[in-house]
């Protein structure tokens, strides 16, 4: 009778009720996906400051739009506070020799206490649509998902010219292969910092954004970030190259990271509809991230082993 009363209160109006909110969250950590992209896929680089600079972005907001400034205004300051981080990260790495994922975790570590002291030494503050003009708010949360889908789609244009420019080549030749990009006159040092700074910038945005949304910055709001972008890059890859293969380009592929993000919230949205105990959100993103990056693995070993196959009974033939 449990089960049964159980399956009962599950409504597919009550999970349609709740899509418009985990499609409007998602894209938001879409935006902060296509940051982890750049450092993850083009850089080659585990950048574990992301999780500090998407805390920094949201309290950079939250504070100046309590002080009266722009929301617009705030969410730029944001930006270039993560750019300073990650300009940051890529010094300690690139001048100072220390290994990228040690650079990171210094700069996050670091984070913590500057965020703290951008909020007035308190572990969170909120910001109400009532009393401050805002971007977007899960009070309003179609007028968000909009706000969020034209905000998304300038940025993946945006990111698609500048990568398309001799600055942004530079960029992805370096994560491509350092050497060559070196011989070919390149400064490496220059483009990895570049890097780690823009995409750190594109995080604290998406911060910006989410505090807003959610209406408060909290100092832990950034805690799991890069698990969460790393699962959205992953799960736009490998549908993107599922649907569209080789023929997918890299503005298809921005577009389908950003949409992983808005995938892996509505599978959250899933699991609060299910009423399953929200404490295992993390396993599921940790399962999630997993399968998604064993599936071209498993598809490449399959694809060899069928060609392995058949140059071996060619040869058999042959012989």
């Amino acid at each position: 009778m449990a089960l049964i009363s159980y399956f009962e209160s599950l409504t597919l109006s009550g999970f349609l009720n709740c899509f418009p909110s985990g499609a409007a969250q998602g894209l938001i950590w879409g935006i902060m996906a296509l940051g982890v992209y750049i450092t993850f896929r083009i850089l080659n680089i585990a950048d574990l400051s992301v999780d500090g600079t998407f805390t920094t972005g949201g309290a950079i907001a939250v504070m100046m739009i309590m002080a009266g400034f722009n929301p617009f205004v705030a969410c730029i300051s944001a930006t270039l506070a993560g750019m300073l981080a990650g300009f940051v990260t890529g010094l300690l790495h690139t001048m100072f020799g220390i290994p990228a994922i040690l650079a990171g975790i210094l700069t996050q570590y670091a984070l913590w206490s500057i965020n703290l002291a951008i909020m007035g030494m308190k572990a969170n503050q909120a910001i109400s649509v009532d009393r401050f003009q805002l971007i977007l708010s899960s009070r309003y949360v179609n007028l968000a998902l909009g706000t969020g889908l034209v905000i998304t789609m300038i940025l993946i244009a945006l990111l698609y010219l500048y990568f398309g420019t001799e600055q942004g080549s530079a960029i992805r030749a370096t994560g491509c292969n350092a050497q060559m990009a070196k011989a070919n006159g390149i400064s490496i040092n220059k483009m990895t910092v570049l890097g780690l700074s823009l995409s750190n910038g594109i995080v604290a945005f998406s911060g910006s954004l989410m505090a807003q949304f959610q209406g408060y910055a909290d100092i832990n709001m950034g805690r799991g970030s890069i698990v969460i972008g790393l699962a959205a890059v992953i799960i736009g890859e490998v549908l993107g190259d599922a649907l569209f293969g080789k023929k997918m380009n890299f503005a298809l592929r921005l577009t389908f990271i950003a949409s992983g993000g808005v995938i892996y919230y509505i599978l959250v949205k899933l699991v609060l509809w299910l009423k399953l105990d929200t404490n295992y959100l993390k396993l599921l993103t940790a399962v999630i991230v997993a399968i998604f990056l064993a599936v071209p693995y498993i598809q490449n070993q399959r694809r060899a082993s069928f060609k392995k196959a058949g140059k071996n009974a060619q040869k058999v033939r042959e012989g």
